[in-house]
């Protein structure tokens, strides 16, 4: 039961993080799509896609510790630090594999230097996994 609780917690935390990614650079600051390397028509389409993906999962998360967690008031460490681990996770794979290794997007095109922007990102991105690896250890063994 717990292994289905920690994946529901990580599945919650990369969707919320896939979707904050989603609405704050693609949607609100326009700096990017998901995928940036053809027109602005496959861009939309291409976040598009992704949201239905990320609000999916999100979706099978949140019903998964609803239903095996209870309500988010008795959530302990190991919730909350699968949730951050997932959303950490999630950025960092977007930093290294979207970004760097498969260059689908920058994540500010036409900037002058794209290592400030990739240094934060990455920087923030294993801040935010070490601090859910530490809760998730620090709920070892407790309900």
């Amino acid at each position: 039961m717990r292994r289905r609780v920690w994946w529901s917690a990580l599945v919650t935390g990369a969707g919320l993080a896939g979707l904050a990614d989603m609405v704050v650079f693609h949607e609100l600051l326009h700096w990017h799509h998901f995928y940036d390397r053809s027109t602005a028509g496959v861009g939309l389409t291409s976040d598009g896609l992704l949201d239905a993906v990320l609000i999916a999962g999100l979706v099978v998360g949140v019903v998964g510790l609803v239903e095996r967690a209870g309500p988010a008031r008795e959530w302990g460490r190991r919730v909350w630090g699968g949730m951050l681990a997932g959303f950490g996770g999630f950025n960092l794979f977007d930093g290294l594999i979207d970004h760097k290794l498969l260059r689908l997007h920058q994540i500010r095109p036409g900037a002058a230097s794209q290592l400030p922007y990739d240094v934060a990102w990455i920087a923030s991105s294993v801040l935010i996994l070490a601090v859910g690896v530490a809760l998730l250890r620090a709920g070892r063994g407790r309900p």
